[in-house]
């Protein structure tokens, strides 16, 4: 499993993307490429494609943190920032950024694994709770949209709230479609003629 992870270091200091990628070989990660220059992030990290993003950096910059914030938001790729020191306001944005993980002052390639694997873990875990929060959004709009349509069934039609979802249900099984599309669609027509 460790071989299938295609990881991106982006290090200006040979020195240290060595030790990175010496720490990532010896936790068996062998798909591993690395840039130097941390200009145009967002094309190259994009064509590249990889699995996971460890950044190294001596003192992250608002640029660079841009970058990582777009990167992370269309690409959506774990990433490790490693710092050599911090302070509060640094370590916000970086999280804003969509950085997984913050590492001040801790590389060492024997700390490369764990530190990997807790990025990789906390990514898919806001990963979940962001895709449970955009399905609880899309279901609450669904629902005001469903509301909105028994209420313009009731008052057109002078039936109950009842009756008026039957009726929207029924015809979402006609036309074979979600109850929230048909509800859509007669909102529209309502707005319209209205």
């Amino acid at each position: 499993m460790a071989d299938d992870l295609k990881i991106l270091v982006i290090d200006e200091d040979p020195v240290r993307a060595a030790i990175l990628k010496e720490g990532l070989g010896d936790a068996g990660h062998l798909r591993v490429e690395w840039i130097a220059d941390t200009s145009n992030l967002y094309m190259r990290i994009t064509a590249l494609d990889p699995d996971v993003v460890l950044i190294d950096l001596e003192n992250p910059n608002r640029d660079v943190l841009e970058q990582m914030f777009q990167v992370s938001r269309e690409v959506k790729r774990p990433i490790a920032m490693f710092v050599d020191q911090s302070d509060t306001a640094m370590i916000t944005a970086s999280v804003d950024a969509g950085v997984s993980a913050y590492i001040v002052d801790g590389l060492k390639k024997e700390r490369i694994k764990s530190i990997l694997d807790m990025t990789i873990s906390r990514f898919n875990a806001f990963s979940r709770l962001q895709q449970e929060l955009d399905e609880t959004k899309t279901q609450l709009e669904e629902r005001k949209i469903i509301d909105r349509a028994k209420g313009i069934l009731m008052q057109q039609k002078g039936i109950g709230e009842e009756e008026a979802y039957a009726l929207l249900r029924k015809n979402a099984m006609n036309q074979k479609k979600k109850i929230a599309e048909v509800a859509a669609s007669l909102v529209s027509a309502a707005d319209l003629l209205s």
